[in-house]
Order: C-alpha cells, then sequence, then structure tokens
C-alpha cells in the first residue's frame, strides 16, 4: 500500500472542498486493475492486489497520507447555471507525483455522499463504471488527453436507479479535477480572492510557465489563452474519431485539456454531423457538429469568471483571445483531416477535395471509422473495391476516390511515409457503442470475458488485428435509436 501521497490542492482554504470520508461498502472486490498506469504512477501494481488495498480503494480504509476531499464546483448544465454542484459522488483521496514528472489526483468515484450530493445517494452502478474505464482507456490509446481509471472495483451493494443494479467504484486518474465550473463556483459568490488562488493553483499545476508573469491581471489573461488553446485542439482530436462528449457542460469542462466524465458519450457509426446521443440531448446542443461552438461557449464562462481579477482595459483582451478559437480549431481540425486524408503540404483545391469527402460520407451516413480506415487500405493494400462499395453510389464514390488518388500521387511526402500517417490517424478498432453495450449486460451476470477483449483490442487501435475483425463491424439500422445516459 506504499502510495507516496503528496496533496497540494488540500492545503488550499477550506471552502474550496469538504473534507469527508468514503462510505465503508459491505463486500468490496478488486474487478480490475490497471498495471500499466500502477506503474507510471510509482505504484506497485502487486500491493495494490492485496486485502488491506482493496479495502481502501473501497473506501473502507484510508492509504497512509491520503486526505480524503470533496471539491466544490458550480456548472452550467445545458445552458442553465448551477451555482452549487461540486463531487456529489467522487472524494479525492489525494496526489500523486509519476514516473514522468507530473502530479496526478487519485480518486474514487462512486464511494458514497458528500455533502456535495443534493440528495443523492453518492454511489455508481457497474455499468457507468467499466464504461468509462473502457473509454479512457481506449482515448488514451487514441492518443487523445484523457482521465483514465486506475482500477475497477465491486462494491458487493446494490444501487437503485430504474431498477437495481450491482454496484461498483472508480479509481480515477486525472491530471486534476479542476474545472471551468470550479472557478465559476467562486465567481458566482463575488470571491475575488478565491478566484485568484485558484487561478495561481491552476497554474502551478498545469501552465508553470505562467506563473512569473508579474501581475494577476496578465496572468489570468495568459491562463485563459493557454485553456482556449488547449480545448481547440482536444475538440479537434475528439471529432477526428467521430466522438461525441454528449454532456459538455462546463462543469465537465477541464482546464487542463483532458476529456473527463464519461456520461452519455459515444462515438459516431453512420456519419451525421448533427448526431447526437444523449437521451437528455433533446435540442442537439452537443450534437456533433455543435461541439467546437459549445467549447466557445464554456470557455466564455471562463472568462467571465477571471474577469473578477483583471482590470476593465484587459476585457478587450480577452474578448480578443476568445475569438482566436474558431481559427484555433479550424487549424487543429484541418490537420486531423489531411493526416486521416494522408495530404501533405497544402495545396489549391485540398479543401474542396475534403469537403466533398465528408459531404459523401454524410449523404450516405457511411460508418465514419470504416470510411476512413478503408480509404487507407485502398492505398496500402490495394483493396479499392472494398472502399468503393462502402457507398450506395459507388460511381460517386469512385470519382472522388481518383480525384484523390491523383492529388496524393502528385504530393513530395514519400508513400511509405503517407502510408504510415494515415494507419496512425485512422484507427481500425474504437469502442463501438453496441459492444460497450453488450460489454455492460455481460458484466452484470459476472462475465468480465467482453470488457477484458475490448480492453486488449482498443489499446491498439491503429493495428490490424484479423482475429478481431468482427470487433470493426458497426451495428445495423438499430444504432439511429441508440441512446446513451449520464448514470447517476
Amino acid at each position: 500500500m506504499s502510495i507516496q501521497f503528496e496533496n497540494t490542492y488540500a492545503r488550499l482554504p477550506e471552502r474550496f472542498y469538504a473534507r469527508v470520508l468514503p462510505t465503508p461498502v459491505s463486500s468490496p472486490s478488486l474487478l480490475w486493475l490497471n498495471e500499466g498506469l500502477a506503474e507510471l504512477l510509482r505504484i506497485d501494481a502487486s500491493s495494490l492486489r492485496s486485502e488491506s488495498a482493496v479495502q481502501a480503494l473501497a473506501g473502507n480504509a484510508l492509504f497512509p497520507g491520503s486526505e480524503p476531499i470533496a471539491l466544490a464546483y458550480a456548472g452550467h448544465q445545458f445552458g442553465a447555471f448551477v451555482p452549487q454542484l461540486g463531487d456529489g459522488r467522487a472524494i479525492l483521496l489525494g496526489e500523486v507525483v509519476g514516473k514522468d514528472g507530473r502530479r496526478y489526483d487519485i480518486q474514487l468515484k462512486g464511494s458514497g455522499p458528500t455533502p456535495f450530493s443534493r440528495g443523492g445517494d453518492g454511489r455508481a452502478a457497474l455499468g457507468p463504471v467499466l464504461r468509462e474505464a473502457l473509454l479512457g482507456e481506449a482515448m488514451h490509446a487514441l492518443g487523445i488527453p484523457t482521465t483514465r481509471a486506475l482500477a475497477a472495483l465491486s462494491t458487493g451493494e446494490l444501487v437503485f436507479r430504474e431498477r437495481p443494479l450491482p454496484g461498483a467504484i472508480l479509481v480515477r486518474v486525472a491530471a486534476s479535477h479542476i474545472r471551468i465550473g470550479t472557478f465559476e463556483y467562486f465567481a458566482a459568490r463575488g470571491d475575488k480572492e478565491g478566484v485568484a488562488i485558484l487561478l495561481d493553483y491552476a497554474i502551478a499545476r498545469h501552465y508553470p510557465q505562467l506563473a512569473t508573469i508579474p501581475t494577476l491581471g496578465e496572468r489570468a489573461l495568459a491562463f485563459l489563452e493557454c485553456v482556449v488553446k488547449a480545448q481547440a485542439r482536444l475538440v479537434a482530436q475528439w471529432m477526428g474519431v467521430g466522438f461525441v462528449h454528449g454532456v459538455m457542460n462546463t462543469d465537465n469542462t477541464s482546464v487542463s485539456g483532458e476529456t473527463i466524465d464519461y456520461g452519455p458519450c459515444a462515438f459516431l457509426d453512420g456519419f451525421d454531423p448533427n448526431r447526437t446521443f444523449s437521451s437528455i440531448d433533446r435540442f442537439g446542443r452537443y450534437a456533433y457538429s455543435n461541439q467546437p461552438r459549445i467549447a466557445l461557449w464554456n470557455l466564455t464562462r471562463l472568462a467571465e469568471s477571471l474577469s473578477l481579477i483583471w482590470e476593465e482595459s484587459e476585457v478587450e483582451k480577452a474578448r480578443w483571445i476568445l475569438g482566436t478559437f474558431p481559427s484555433l480549431f479550424d487549424t487543429h481540425m484541418e490537420e486531423v483531416l489531411r493526416r486521416k486524408l494522408g495530404l501533405g503540404v497544402k495545396r489549391d483545391g485540398d479543401e474542396d477535395l475534403v469537403d466533398d469527402w465528408l459531404r459523401l460520407m454524410a449523404k450516405e451516413r457511411v460508418d465514419f471509422t470504416i470510411a476512413f480506415r478503408r480509404l487507407w487500405r485502398a492505398l496500402q493494400l490495394g483493396q479499392v473495391e472494398e472502399l468503393i462499395y462502402t457507398f450506395n453510389e459507388p460511381r460517386e464514390a469512385q470519382k472522388w476516390f481518383e480525384r484523390w488518388l491523383n492529388r496524393v500521387g502528385d504530393d513530395a511526402v514519400p508513400i511509405e511515409e503517407r502510408k504510415e500517417q494515415m494507419r496512425l490517424s485512422n484507427p481500425a478498432f474504437i469502442p463501438r457503442n453496441h459492444r460497450v453495450e453488450q460489454m455492460i449486460e455481460s458484466a452484470m451476470k459476472g462475465d468480465l470475458s467482453l470488457f477484458e477483449r475490448l480492453l486488449r483490442v482498443l489499446r491498439r487501435p491503429y493495428d490490424e488485428q484479423p482475429e478481431e475483425a468482427e470487433l470493426e463491424i458497426p451495428p445495423g439500422e438499430e444504432q439511429w435509436a441508440y441512446r446513451t445516459f449520464c448514470g447517476t
């Protein structure tokens, strides 16, 4: 149980959190342990399998040196401001410094009620816990910044949602749990000092190069600029693999630029830019193509919170910084798509070529992941017919393919380099929504074999794994009725 905790957030003023102990559970057992992540965190994985460690991971005991706290934050949820949210079912055990020199939070999710629970039971069901563990590892393997899971545990108890469900706890690891909503929490109370303390803490944690900027207002502007850049890059990375977060509330937007809170998220199957999955997103606020706009909306809420600590003369600078987001996002998205299509130095006509490909995909709602991967296979393996007959109108697809082939053939990028670039930009395997649901159903019956299989395959998303080819196959028409739920 040798975890070297260094608890800097717990040194902040007590209005930043509530000190609270996890609520014990009756019969905890370890379902899964992320040994690679444990190694990164300088934790002996074998020690985490001990009975005493399992008891601590389940909240029945404390690791030496941990100082459990539930963090305070607010948030805009579907555009409506809630002045107090906070960790209603999560408790931060403490922080560790990994082998890479970076600081990480270790948090128990589903560990019982806190002062921020608002009447909830503070627990988590097995399905959402395994879902978040799986998707976090998949996103990490895709090269997208994300929180990850160190472990998943069964509690031996039931939780009650629409029906009784087996309870579980997720041990989540994050660069931090500071959200835009954390800044909103203090700004909503007019707590200028709180915003200033949080700002300097977030800078020290995530953007230490800003710490020497002499004035508070200038540091706030520089911090805003860093978060704007991080979010522009992150959302472009999401969209490059067809990821739909599903609930981009400000309390689900990390200032570190990590993907956080895998609630009603999903990956596109058939390509529809207006696709939503969340059962509560009735008006498409968090649709696939709307994610950049919402990211900017959230960043504007961060700027409003920071406005407490800059001078009126700095407001225009903040507006200018926010105004850079669209071009930053467009630049990142263009680069993502150019890499996926194997394009080298930008040339006239490239934008039309990319746009026509996306329009063709959307027109026929072809599978997002398969279409891009088959384009690579057409170049790598000569499997042109496999690509062309992905579309119901193969002639139109054939015409576009010939345009693309002429374009890439007239490029200075060596062919083998282009092939590898495309392979590493177009995954063969994503967490298919129907497979995730099948995994959850099996796990509810005590069978984790599909979870383990998906995890093994999704950790190598860019590799050809012919023995697992069935996991590439999308669902049928029932996908259009697929809905996700937050699991709280």
